[in-house]
């Protein structure tokens, strides 16, 4: 697994047939800033994919080779906007991945934001109860010290573009007294329902109608001392066959340099769960684009993030985004990502 672990998935997956799609959106809707962390999904038909767009471009250094003068992670904004602002542009994709068209979400429910972290960001696509949702992390408007929920924005194409037509802020279970909650996975099978955790699975309902959270399993002794970092959120999760579901999670290294700035990795694997939420199997932890090595530290540097899953004809796409400046689609045929996934 050489190849995988240092080439990356998508070198893995190009050796076995696969292709690799860069998306890319015309400037007057990005400003030419950052694109990243996308989600596919097939509603009705039609291939639909968000795109998180950011009014920023992240500088990183890989390996530590020409650091920024503040630091080898570095948010590079506008000088009339030094927030962190994010938009959410809908595009539909041919069989092909190419861009068929694509609009900004209009977020009709916006507030005036209190925080500067602004917008929905890295939602998830799925449809419940025949309703198409985009589901991620919202902290402009719960305080001013950056309080995050994970919200539901529920869209729909009114009059030639997307538009938000309702919005549910999802309640943490229990007390409701934690200070971020980010990266739950949605469960496409089943209305209403996240993997907010990982390791030990936790998985939580949400009630639209009464607005609360409960949780529906979550079993502590499960949890695996095999990891080594936290097994965070990624894509939707996915129903395999046999009550099993499947998900990409990812982990964090956040790291500092020798002067004490921030630096951050991100590793990627594959989980699959039984129909009682245990996890089953799990990939070796790997990246999408290969990694670059500090050969003096032995330290990894990669910033990605999968935020997409589905199947078409035979193949498995995986939406995924890179240092907060790209964004991809990864074609893999379904037999060549089950054997990946069977082999670890």
């Amino acid at each position: 697994m050489h190849d995988l672990r240092h080439h990356g998935l998508v070198y893995y997956a190009l050796k076995r047939g696969g292709s690799i799609h860069p998306i890319t959106l015309p400037r007057e809707l990005t400003g030419e800033t950052g694109i990243m962390n996308p989600s596919i999904f097939i509603h009705e038909g039609r291939i639909l994919l968000n795109v998180r767009h950011v009014n920023y471009t992240l500088y990183h250094s890989e390996g530590k080779k020409f650091p920024h003068v503040w630091g080898p992670l570095q948010y590079i904004h506008p000088e009339n906007d030094v927030t962190l602002r994010t938009h959410n542009i809908m595009c539909e994709l041919d069989g092909n991945m190419n861009v068929l068209s694509a609009g900004r979400i209009k977020m009709n429910l916006d507030t005036d934001p209190i925080w500067n972290f602004i917008g929905l960001e890295d939602g998830r696509l799925f449809c419940w109860d025949n309703r198409l949702f985009l589901c991620g992390v919202r902290r402009d408007c719960y305080d001013d010290q950056g309080k995050g929920r994970m919200e539901m924005c529920e869209i729909e194409f009114i009059d030639g573009e997307w538009q938000e037509v309702s919005r549910n802020p999802i309640p943490a279970p229990g007390d409701d007294a934690t200070y971020c909650e980010k990266n739950w996975m949605p469960i496409i099978d089943m209305p209403w329902h996240f993997v907010k955790w990982c390791n030990p699975t936790e998985v939580v309902k949400y009630d639209i109608e009464t607005r609360t959270t409960t949780t529906t399993h979550l079993d502590e002794t499960k949890f695996m001392n095999v990891f080594g970092r936290d097994l965070r959120g990624g894509t939707q999760v996915v129903p395999i066959g046999q009550g099993r579901h499947l998900a990409f999670t990812h982990e964090v290294d956040l790291l500092k340099d020798v002067f004490h700035r921030k630096d951050g990795h991100y590793n990627h694997r594959v989980v699959v769960w039984d129909e009682d939420w245990n996890i089953i199997r799990y990939t070796k932890d790997f990246h999408f684009l290969g990694t670059q090595i500090d050969h003096t530290t032995g330290y990894e540097y990669n910033i990605e993030f999968a935020t997409g899953l589905t199947f078409l004809d035979g193949n498995v796409l995986i939406a995924f985004g890179y240092q907060d400046n790209g964004t991809f689609i990864l074609k893999m045929p379904e037999t060549v990502f089950f054997d990946f996934v069977a082999r670890g």
